[in-house]
């Protein structure tokens, strides 16, 4: 394994844009670090060597106007981009397994075009792949570099050697390379074209001035194809038997003489390469199990820098990371007018790069408030009809603020969702008009029934705030039996399994005495609002207020 990742090494230094790069797969370390040293002193001298920093900007990665430049020269001052910088050289992505899909797809153009806002860059890629498991970097790109290296499992032992297999043939040239190469590829699974060319040119650099040999194609396979495979190849059927073939005579003797067409090369190039698959593929082939799953963008990925929300002030900043503030810069700059006109300065206003402010944008992230609501009891109609005025009243907000509402009752011996997270007044009064009263109290599967709610808003993007409509006094267990005392402790296990969870929530107390509806409040660590006989309006006034 190492002898190989020497040797594409050594071959993507010679031509970087042409091989396209590599994908590493390996954790920071030791051996990671040498592979890439060697990489680096493989490079021909004064070849550039860049690292694509996080959250970079299509201005930085592209290239643009200079700002700060133009503002102080008074002309349009062009800029070149990271990828114009490397040109000639390679860029080094770390994390590369949660680069966002809008600069892997600029980095994809650039290797196609050998361009950046018209500048040359003509780089190659070192992708470092950090992820764990199935998580890797987008097929997309890992699709235009020619290499996938795999150096998780070395040691630093091995990785001292700074050897590379001689790939130099001896024997006669193949009679036809590129043709061996696709059909590997077919054999192998590997759909893109971009496989067997970048396998083509590999062989191609490895026989340097002598004709492409086995030894070449089957290297060339080695280390471009085998990481792509994504099935095993079918097994050699066996030839006919001696006596059912035509007799030697009757053939024609140029025949006889022929070598075999598609025959024993590509079935020795095609036994080298299938045993350097991957061992991890293989079993994960054998097994029918999916070899790879493509890097997924948005909340489970690397989060994108958001440019949106309501401005809150401003602050000294490059206007390419964020949205000028027009009127903070020339408040900035006012002061030094004076000091800044010469005889010779024709502008009117002097901005210099210190003067420049960015806008600070907070953005809200929208919130659903689960209500969950005590609907039982002789008083239940007159929480319902709290409950159902706050719901209704909130809602009419709703539409500003960008919040949902959702509803819970418990009454009897359990709990029901009456309406989902929305924002839909009209389907909110559908719900609540038919929802009924009376009967126990299931405190604990009320809490429980919240809880799942929640935790369903939570990992939807959304940030969930419970309130708890209840007097505290449950006298009704999780399975539906009576009994005040292990009915109120599992409503007390069901409160510090909400604390755990780090919900926000709010207890409104809507019994007399405030002694149930308290202690409900501190196991679950949320804010203790009395309101006995609360209508609609200061109910929702005090969810406006918790919230």
């Amino acid at each position: 394994m190492w002898p190989d990742a020497v040797l594409a090494a050594r071959l993507l230094a010679t031509d970087p844009h042409g091989f396209g790069g590599t994908v590493v797969r390996a954790a920071p370390g030791p051996v990671r670090e040498r592979w890439l040293d060697l990489l680096r002193a493989a490079l021909p001298p004064g070849a550039p060597w860049r690292r694509l920093p996080p959250g970079i900007g299509d201005e930085s990665l592209l290239g643009g106007l200079d700002l700060a430049a133009t503002l102080s020269a008074g002309t349009p001052v062009a800029r070149a981009g990271l990828l114009a910088e490397a040109d000639g050289g390679l860029i080094v992505v770390p994390m590369a397994e949660r680069l966002p899909p809008g600069i892997a797809a600029r980095l994809a153009a650039a290797l196609d075009t050998g361009t950046a806002s018209e500048r040359g860059a003509r780089f190659g890629l070192v992708l470092l792949d950090e992820g764990e498991g199935d998580e890797t970097v987008a097929e997309a790109l890992a699709d235009h570099l020619a290499f996938r290296i795999d150096l998780s499992g070395l040691g630093s032992a091995e990785a001292a050697r700074d050897g590379a297999g001689a790939e130099a043939g001896s024997g006669p040239a193949a009679p036809d390379p590129v043709g061996t190469l696709c059909a590997v590829a077919e054999a192998l699974g590997v759909a893109s074209l971009r496989g067997p060319i970048l396998a083509a040119r590999v062989a191609r650099a490895l026989a340097a001035d002598r004709p492409v040999g086995d030894v070449e194609i089957a290297a060339a396979g080695r280390l471009v194809l085998a990481p792509r495979a994504t099935r095993l190849p079918a097994p050699q059927e066996d030839g006919p038997e001696e006596a059912d073939a035509p007799p030697a005579d009757d053939r024609p003797a140029e025949d006889a003489a022929d070598p075999a067409e598609g025959g024993p090369s590509d079935d020795v190039v095609l036994e080298a390469v299938r045993a350097a698959i991957p061992p991890k593929l293989l079993d994960q082939l054998l097994a029918g199990g999916a070899r790879l799953s493509a890097a997924k963008a948005g909340r489970v990925g690397q989060p994108a820098a958001s440019r949106t929300g309501r401005p809150v002030g401003s602050r000294r900043g490059d206007p390419r990371r964020g949205r000028l503030d027009l009127l903070a810069t020339l408040r900035a700059a006012a002061p030094w007018q004076a000091l800044r006109r010469g005889p010779e300065e024709a502008r009117r206003i002097v901005v210099r790069r210190d003067d420049l402010r960015i806008r600070i944008l907070r953005q809200r992230t929208e919130t659903t408030t689960v209500f969950c609501v005590d609907a039982s009891g002789s008083a239940a109609l007159e929480r319902l009809a709290e409950a159902k005025g706050a719901v209704e009243l909130l809602l009419a907000e709703a539409y500003v603020r960008r919040d949902r509402v959702a509803l819970v009752a418990f009454r009897g011996g359990g709990a029901e969702l009456v309406l989902p997270p929305t924002r839909s007044l009209t389907r909110a009064k559908r719900g609540l008009s038919g929802l009924p009263g009376g009967g126990g109290t299931p405190l604990a599967a009320g809490i429980d029934a919240a809880l799942t709610v929640a935790l369903g808003v939570r990992r939807s993007g959304s940030r969930p705030v419970i309130v708890l409509l209840t007097d505290g006094r449950a006298n009704v267990a999780r399975s539906g039996e009576g009994g005040r005392a292990r009915a109120g402790a599992e409503a007390l296990q069901a409160a510090r399994t909400l604390r755990a969870a780090g919900l926000p929530a709010l207890v409104i107390d809507t019994g007399a005495r405030g002694e149930g509806a308290r202690a409900v409040a501190e196991a679950m660590a949320a804010r203790y609002l009395p309101l006995p006989r609360a209508d609609a309006e200061l109910l929702s006034a005090a969810v406006r207020a918790a919230l």
